[in-house]
């Protein structure tokens, strides 16, 4: 038995990973889809690429190489957390096709699948959103770098699912994300109770 994994039928965890430009959704949905798999007794857990660089290594910054960086460690967590059958959600902007990859690979290297989640939200609802207020601050000269604006985003070519989080609810995402897990065999095929 692996340790927090109950004995009997083998529970495969997995990663799901959100990709997209700033406000895209990602954070959102991740917490919508943990509620959704924790309503059906399954194990998830969200990794939010901003927090989880704030709280467990502030050093880094948004240079490429730092980028590449926490979503390394990300996917080493996500990994440890999958190990041990547990869904794990992880929304970051991963803007480099080759750090998707690299996780992608870090992943099927011990076993485990990670979907790939492309939200492909307009820049202008994007812009519009702005939750972190990242835009304000980039009109206002006190930001470079960011995401979709003076800095690049590599769009995933053949995402697992591509979302446009403005065309449906925040609840209609979620089940087509969970749909997209039961699918990958990765919960149980049931009805999602409607929100």
């Amino acid at each position: 038995m692996k340790y927090g994994v109950p004995a009997g039928p083998e529970i495969k965890g997995g990663t799901v990973l959100f990709t997209g430009l700033p406000s895209a959704g990602k954070s959102t949905l991740a917490l919508a889809t943990r509620a959704l798999l924790t309503e059906n007794r399954h194990a998830a857990e969200v990794l939010d690429g901003d927090d989880v660089r704030s709280r467990f290594w502030p050093e880094l910054g948004l240079s490429r190489a730092d980028r590449a960086q926490n979503l390394d460690r990300i996917g080493g967590i996500a990994t440890l957390l999958a190990g041990h059958g547990v869904i794990v959600l992880v929304a970051a902007i991963a803007p480099f096709a080759d750090d998707r990859e690299r996780m992608r690979a870090r992943h099927l290297g011990v076993g485990l699948e990670l979907l790939e989640v492309h939200l492909a939200t307009p820049p202008d609802v994007c812009r519009f959103r702005d939750v972190k207020g990242l835009y304000a601050r980039h009109d206002r000269g006190e930001l470079t770098g960011l995401t979709g604006v003076d800095a690049g985003y590599e769009t995933p070519r053949r995402p697992h699912l591509r979302l446009d989080t403005s065309a449906e609810t925040v609840a209609e995402s979620a089940r087509r994300v969970v749909a997209l897990l039961a699918a990958h065999e990765l919960v149980a095929a049931q009805p999602v109770p409607e929100r």
